[in-house]
């Protein structure tokens, strides 16, 4: 391009200028292949404190597609001072989360060609005039991914697309896509490993809308083990398959219809009359689709396995969030290895996921034990079997009124000190005690029920009344209810997005069912202000974080006491407000059975435990007028490598920045070096270092270097408005004409206001004092003579702003 200086344009210009026309003029169609600024991730959600904000992400410069929704590879531009590869690595990163083997790098003059396909020449340089055309990239990926002829009609066919802009997730879309690659090679049964809250069934959807669509599948069942988890799939996900589709009631398979959604409970029981599957051929639906598969169907002996076998010739996709891998249940030996996996601690890193405290509370009588009195009977003129009862035994075999009522009371507290109306799911070990937790409850926030008397609900499997307020607790939209008791019913298929308290009063042992609780608060929603949640930890569950096969650790644990909860004169505050990264916990030593089935013989929401014939059955004591207390408090932390640490956010921040700046010459340096002293201050966000939370707890508000220096390297803590007034005592300003001066001199209170974020924007022009001296343009050329010079003038303002005072001898 004759006469531009590619030296003086931005990134942006090179992209436009030269890096679009090269990719254009290959035959690369704007419209359907090419998209700008391609945000893969959400951002970190941080929590620092009462505070969270999220992290800024960086977006792909430009992801070429085969089609929508088929991506092939990405291409990463630099200014033109930068050396043509310098986008490489970031480019390699995000290639990476797309699964594409190409990768370009550019700055204008040509472009560094990262090619997966050529393993003897992994990178080389290319004109712009050379880059590749779409056939080219596709023919190669073709061959890399091993494709054949007749996978390619499935392969292609399209994404739903509702016009809305909605589109997948760059995890959706590789799980969509390598199922659909498994399918159309003939694969049998594919696992797909998804973690609660990231769109498990929204990306079945796709998967079924695209085989369906290609005609590669005809007929379709979807099966769950949870009215909810078929009723919301219908109503919301599967709509677009309007009249094709039918969710199968009354024992009946209408064959008229292509999709069928169905409970296991519907189409099949333990006699040969509720068999309803048995209605149509073997080979009568060619696809199956199972959520949550680590349940019924993936244990060999259960009465759900036998739909899998009757229709074994079609294909079968498992989906689930929790693998079950034991001596009995095993996803993996029926599935196969999954054929991709998204944990939950990606979903926390990529922003998609919310991070979580975990507040524990220890109890004398669980870590104690507590043994009745010779001969003593309970409630109910029982004999109390005289043994020691301990924190397995609280609420399955012995009720102690007090401990239900501690519990209950430090639930309350803990909302009062945060926000009351904070929706709260409480686990419990069943029914009984689900009741039991909702009555005192009720009891200890009259004022809350007398606004309305859903405040808390028990919501069972038995308790139509509680079930009826389901959709009511997980929409954003209803106040009522805010706290839910439960055993069972809610520990899964609850999409409960602001959901920012769960409290676990339940044995937990299974690792799959602890990652499903966790689950029903690890959804975002940001327009009701939900980006974490606490985890109020009464049975030590939390310890199961230390369990290898977890993979996502909390923010921050905390061991409390009840009373450090309730007192307001207490430090509790300052404990949930002082942030650390997150400790690894101990080791796991509490117990539980897996859930009952929603339909069947037992109630939903029951423990099987607690099915047994008479003569067998756990026997339950209920007793009152027992001393309960807590026990010492205990404050512990996780940080990324799973140790304990006890640093204040000063101490995390200190250590943070010496990691890249080991003296205050180093950071200074750097920091007077920077044309944007801005783009610091954002790297430094990027490590997790919040400005509010640091300034809050150095107790002044500064100016971010001067937290830094202050807290890191022990210097003065300077105002932004002593900054301003040091710069004024120097007369600075008099090597400017008079015009010059106004400007700068405005600048500097800019500065003094709010910071130095707000100088560095040129858009400052255009707000007040400044509009009263023309438009920014106008000012820049009669103030400074041009832009380059103003940027001169703004860059050295803020070297006079930083002078650090000279050091004593």
């Amino acid at each position: 391009m004759a006469g531009v200086n590619k030296a003086q344009l931005t990134e942006t210009d090179i992209i436009t200028k030269f890096i679009l026309p090269a990719i254009k003029d290959a035959g690369w169609d704007v419209m359907a292949q090419i998209r700008q600024e391609v945000k893969l991730r959400d951002g970190k959600v941080v929590v620092r404190g009462k505070l969270a904000a999220r992290l800024a992400v960086k977006s792909a410069d430009i992801v070429l597609y085969h089609k929508p929704g088929l991506p092939l590879a990405v291409i990463e531009a630099k200014a033109n001072k930068h050396e043509v590869g310098k986008g490489m690595q970031q480019g390699l990163g995000y290639a990476s989360l797309l699964d594409v083997p190409f990768i370009f790098a550019s700055n204008g003059d040509g472009f560094i060609f990262h090619d997966k396909t050529n393993p003897s020449q992994l990178e080389s340089e290319i004109a712009l005039h050379d880059f590749p055309t779409p056939a080219e990239l596709w023919h190669k990926f073709c061959i890399w991914k091993g494709y054949t002829s007749e996978q390619l009609p499935v392969i292609t066919q399209d994404y739903f697309d509702d016009g809305s802009g909605k589109a997948p997730r760059y995890y959706q879309l590789q799980a969509v896509n390598k199922t659909i690659e498994a399918v159309s090679a003939g694969a049998k049964r594919v696992l797909l490993v998804m973690a609660t809250g990231t769109g498990k069934t929204y990306t079945a959807f796709q998967i079924i809308w695209r085989l369906w669509k290609a005609k590669n599948k005809k007929r379709i069942l979807f099966l769950a083990d949870r009215n909810i988890l078929v009723d919301q799939s219908k109503n919301n996900d599967f709509q677009p398959f309007g009249s094709a589709m039918t969710k199968v009631t009354g024992r009946t398979i209408d064959p008229a219809f292509e999709i069928h959604l169905a409970l296991y409970q519907a189409i099949t029981g333990p006699e040969e009359s509720q068999k309803a599957y048995k209605q149509v051929a073997p080979d009568f639906f060619d696809l199956i689709v199972i959520d949550e598969c680590h349940r019924g169907s993936a244990s060999e002996d259960s009465s759900w396995r036998e739909i899998l076998e009757y229709f074994g010739n079609a294909t079968q996709v498992g989906l689930t969030a929790t693998p079950k891998e034991t001596d009995d249940v095993s996803s993996t030996d029926y599935f196969g290895d999954a054929v991709y996996t998204y944990s939950l601690k990606e979903g926390i890193e990529d922003g998609f996921l919310a991070p979580y405290k975990v507040v524990r509370v220890d109890i004398d009588v669980d870590l104690q034990g507590w043994r009745p009195t010779k001969g003593q009977i309970d409630k109910n003129g029982e004999q109390i079997e005289d043994r020691i009862y301990n924190q397995k035994d609280f609420d399955r075999t012995m009720v102690i009124d007090e401990r239900t009522l501690l519990v209950a009371q430090t639930i309350t507290d803990y909302l009062k000190r945060t926000n009351p109306m904070d929706k709260t799911i409480v686990f419990c070990n069943d029914i009984d005690h689900a009741d039991r937790m909702r009555r005192a409850l009720v009891n200890l926030n009259p004022e809350q029920v007398a606004r309305n008397e859903k405040y808390v609900m028990k919501i069972t499997g038995d308790d139509d009344e509680g079930k009826a307020q389901l959709d009511n607790f997980i929409n954003p939209k209803k106040a009522y209810p805010v706290i839910a008791t439960t055993s069972e019913l809610m520990s899964t298929g609850v999409d409960a997005k602001t959901c920012k308290l769960v409290v676990l009063d339940q044995n937990i042992q299974s690792m799959t069912k602890f990652k499903q609780i966790i689950g029903r608060g690890t959804r975002i929603d940001e327009k009701y202000g939900k980006l974490w949640f606490t985890i109020l930890d009464f049975k030590k569950a939390t310890e199961l974080f230390a369990d290898e096969r977890f993979d996502g650790v909390p923010e921050k644990v905390i061991r409390t006491t009840s009373e450090e909860i309730t007192d307001p004169e207490s430090d509790f505050d300052e404990e949930l407000a002082d942030e650390t990264p997150p400790e690894e916990a101990g080791n796991a030593v509490t117990a539980l059975e897996e859930e009952a089935a929603e339909y069947g013989v037992t109630p939903d929401d029951e423990p099987t435990v607690f099915v047994e014939d008479d003569e067998h059955k756990i026997r339950k004591f209920h007793v009152s007028g027992v001393s309960v207390k807590v026990l010492a408090k205990r404050v512990q932390y996780y940080d990324a490598d799973g140790k304990l640490v006890t640093e204040s956010f000063q101490d995390y921040t200190r250590k943070t920045l010496i990691k890249s700046y080991a003296s205050l010459d180093e950071f200074t340096s750097k920091w007077q070096g920077s044309a944007r002293k801005q783009a610091i201050i954002e790297e430094l966000e990027q490590e997790g270092i919040l400005w509010e939370v640091l300034a809050e707890e150095v107790g002044k508000d500064l100016d971010p270097f001067d937290l830094l220096c202050h807290v890191v390297y022990g210097q003065p803590a300077l105002t932004r408005q002593e900054r301003a007034a040091n710069v004024r005592k120097r007369n600075y300003f008099t090597k400017y004409a008079e015009p010059a001066q106004r400007v700068l001199s405005a600048l500097l209170d800019k500065y003094a206001d709010e910071g130095v974020k707000e100088i560095e924007d040129i858009q400052v022009l255009k707000l007040k004092p400044f509009d009263t001296l023309g438009r920014p343009l106008e000012i820049i050329k009669s103030s400074f003579g041009d832009k380059q010079a103003y940027e001169n003038a703004v860059n050295e303002l803020e070297n006079e702003i930083y002078q650090l005072p000279p050091r004593s001898a």
